[in-house]
């Protein structure tokens, strides 16, 4: 029998990963916009989109940075995504030549709620799970559904108690 907790199974990622993960993103995404391969703008879904997103714009030279905000998770509990705040309609329209970035697609609710929003925009996450999976069109790094990830602007530094003994 697991005597884990859900979010025990966890997958941590550095700063550094986060970084080097982000470029990778962006490097899979450089030369693909619709406007002889370049991104008129990123939207980063917020607040765990907005690093990756920022890492893109810089890396493909994309000046149009904005977010959306959108809620879904309540601590480690997911619920239902609400639109908070939009970005500029004007820059925005139907999605085209957008590239729309999270750090992670789970359920795919957050991404469908925004997809309808921005039907040809392109969603791009770092990580995704197999249930979200469908409503990305790039990512970099696939990890199992029961996997909780741990984000470095979600972690401080202290002592962890071992599994065994107490040294």
């Amino acid at each position: 029998m697991n005597d884990r907790l859900p979010h025990e199974k966890g997958f941590h990622v550095s700063w550094d990963q986060i970084h080097r993960d982000s470029r990778a993103l962006a490097w899979r995404l450089d030369g693909h916009g619709p406007d002889d391969g370049n991104w008129k703008a990123v939207v980063a879904i917020t607040r765990g989109g907005m690093a990756p997103a920022m890492i893109v714009a810089r890396e493909l030279d994309i000046r149009m940075v904005d977010t959306i905000s959108v809620r879904s998770y309540h601590h480690q509990a997911q619920g239902e995504a609400e639109i908070l705040n939009t970005p500029d309609a004007g820059m925005m329209g139907d999605g085209t030549g957008v590239l729309v970035v999270d750090d992670l697609v789970d359920s795919g609710k957050t991404l469908e709620l925004v997809r309808q929003m921005y039907p040809k925009a392109h969603f791009a996450t770092v990580y995704a799970k197999p249930k979200g999976r469908e409503q990305v069109d790039t990512f970099i790094t696939e990890v199992s559904q029961d996997t909780w990830i741990f984000f470095p602007w979600d972690m401080a530094m202290q002592y962890v108690k071992p599994y065994r003994g107490s040294d």
